[in-house]
């Protein structure tokens, strides 16, 4: 895997590397700004490209709006972004966008096999968001949402990660048939079509988070 990593503090920008390149994968491209992170995407054509959300000159959104612009510009090359705090803006959008997508907590790093799993299932054209964020956006009041139970909402925010239901099995300790079970279940609660697709089922799940959102 060749991946550029966009991140203004060094330490973590080398860390970072560090990390991916002792599993094996190759640094193509550092940038400590958005500006130059899409001069190396645009250069290199990476396979992943790791974004900082708030990067200079405004720490605002410059990391998603960059990663909007990559999505746009260069379709081969997945996204996988990073933050200090949980936030929303952008994320459905980019979700919604198509495979090959990811928004983890900065603190999920400290967990290597998880980022780089998570690495790992981005760049191969899966989803991997952060449980928390998924949390925020679940944790929204409406209707439907409010017709789940409790395990449903479990079994909804980890598909909204983008698991497999076998993965929802081995991390809620039930069987994969319960799982596939509770899954019809939400999607028919939600009103949303059964899909064998992981990434289509996550694209489903937050387009009507979006839309209850609205």
């Amino acid at each position: 895997m060749r991946v550029v990593i966009a991140e203004d503090t060094v330490l973590l920008r080398e860390g970072l590397a560090g990390l991916l390149e002792d599993a094996g994968h190759e640094v193509v491209g550092r940038a400590g700004d958005a500006e130059t992170l899409l001069a190396l995407v645009g250069e290199h054509a990476p396979d992943l490209a790791v974004v900082d959300v708030r990067m200079p000159p405004g720490f605002d959104d410059e990391g998603t709006r960059a990663a909007a612009e990559i999505r746009r510009s260069h379709p081969g090359t997945a996204v996988l972004v990073l933050s200090q705090h949980i936030e929303t803006r952008h994320v459905v959008d980019l979700v919604a966008a198509g495979g090959g997508f990811g928004y983890l907590l900065k603190d999920r790093v400290l967990d290597v096999d998880d980022f780089l799993d998570a690495a790992r299932r981005v760049s191969e054209g899966g989803s991997a968001l952060d449980p928390q964020v998924v949390a925020t956006l679940v944790a929204r009041p409406d209707h439907a949402l409010g017709e789940l139970t409790p395990r449903e909402r479990e079994v909804l925010s980890l598909m909204a990660e983008g698991r497999t239901n076998g993965g929802i099995a081995r991390q809620l300790w039930l069987t994969e048939k319960t799982i596939e079970t509770h899954v019809r279940t939400i999607l028919m609660k939600l009103g949303l079509p059964v899909s064998s697709d992981d990434h289509r089922r996550v694209l489903a799940v937050l387009t009507y988070l979006r839309a209850s959102q609205g």
